[in-house]
């Protein structure tokens, strides 16, 4: 066989090999569509009185009297938050699991989730705490956060691996810092720290996400802008180099996205754990692709999210759980799975 014939061969596998790759992802696009419509649905029909789909649509159709409002005004704000903050977070754990080429890296376990809490106790405590606090208080303390690990991990030269654990070291700290200040506040007010601390869609209304569904708007565009670049980089930063990448340059602006999302989730619901890590990497063996990709990754955070905030309101109905309870044992699943496969590899 000669080499042109080998040549030939290789093509035609690898052709065969990507149409597969093609396929499979399409199904899970397809799959992931379906499962986020009827999510949605049962979100808007669930409730303290249930509502037939009939009745629903008539509610988004602007019909439905005193049933229709709750749907509108209650149900549906609700709803759209697991699906936009769910999405959020598992482009941020994307675009952290992409710079640091590790499974680990995630908002919530470098420590950006703390740092947002500890900018909103800041408001909550010290300030009246009110809505643009909170946000305001949440955004600076995840940026901060992320300066803080970002200008540690510079040292000796930026690596993902070095990157996770001065994050997971500052995690702690700030945990413990949480802590703290909570103990020290006023009772009533440590209260509503710690509950707001779990993670919840619970009471959440259209004043509360419609200036943050716009910040996300913009940053998912601009995030989308830099896909192709972000994938080149997942090969590794100096290959990215190599095929015209501005690297530094392109970290920083992701690393900031990342961190926009995280805090625009945290200073409305709270620190809501697990979904940026797991998100990505379900969403990546699913659609068996070849990389960490955003689309999968956000598809696959809204369906978590959603179906998480579902089973916290069934779980103990009439009484609803915080979100961030069942992502936490979503999560914790997960995090075992996943440290029993990397040993077993080892």
């Amino acid at each position: 066989m000669n080499t042109t014939t080998v040549s030939t061969a290789l093509v035609l596998r690898r052709g065969r090999f990507s149409a597969r790759l093609e396929r499979r992802t399409l199904v899970f696009l397809a799959v992931m569509i379906v499962l986020v419509a009827g999510l949605t649905l049962l979100g808007l029909c669930y409730g303290a009185a249930w509502a037939s789909p009939a009745r629903v649509f008539a509610a988004l159709g602007g019909a439905g009297g005193g049933p229709g409002v709750v749907i509108r005004e209650w149900r549906l704000p609700r709803v759209l938050a697991g699906l936009v903050f769910g999405a959020a977070l598992g482009l941020a754990g994307a675009i952290f699991q992409n710079i640091t080429r590790n499974p680990l890296g995630s908002p919530d376990v470098i420590g950006l989730d703390a740092g947002a809490y500890t900018g909103a106790l800041f408001a909550i405590t010290v300030l009246s705490g009110s809505s643009t606090q909170l946000t305001i208080g949440s955004v600076l303390g995840g940026v901060i956060t992320a300066a803080i690990v970002y200008a540690l991990s510079l040292g000796g030269g930026l690596s993902g691996l070095r990157l996770i654990v001065i994050g997971i070291a500052i995690n702690a700290m700030l945990t413990a810092l949480n802590s703290w200040i909570v103990l020290r506040a006023e009772l009533e007010i440590a209260i509503a720290a710690v509950g707001w601390n779990a993670g919840s869609l619970n009471g959440v209304g259209w004043d509360d996400v419609a200036i943050p569904f716009g910040v996300l708007a913009v940053l998912f565009v601009v995030l989308f802008t830099k896909a192709p670049a972000l994938h080149q980089a997942g090969l590794g930063g100096e290959l990215a180099i190599t095929t015209g990448v501005r690297w530094d340059r392109l970290r920083l602006v992701l690393v900031l996205i990342g961190v926009g999302c995280t805090a625009t989730v945290t200073a409305v619901a709270g620190p809501i754990a697990f979904i940026a890590l797991a998100a990505p990497q379900i969403g990546r063996r699913l659609a068996r692709t070849p990389g960490i990709g955003l689309l999968p990754a956000a598809l696959t955070g809204a369906v978590l999210l959603t179906a998480a905030d579902l089973a916290a309101q069934m779980l103990l109905a009439p009484e609803a759980l915080p979100v961030g309870v069942v992502s936490t044992v979503i999560g914790g699943g997960y995090l075992i799975w996943l440290l029993t496969k990397e040993v077993r590899r080892r």
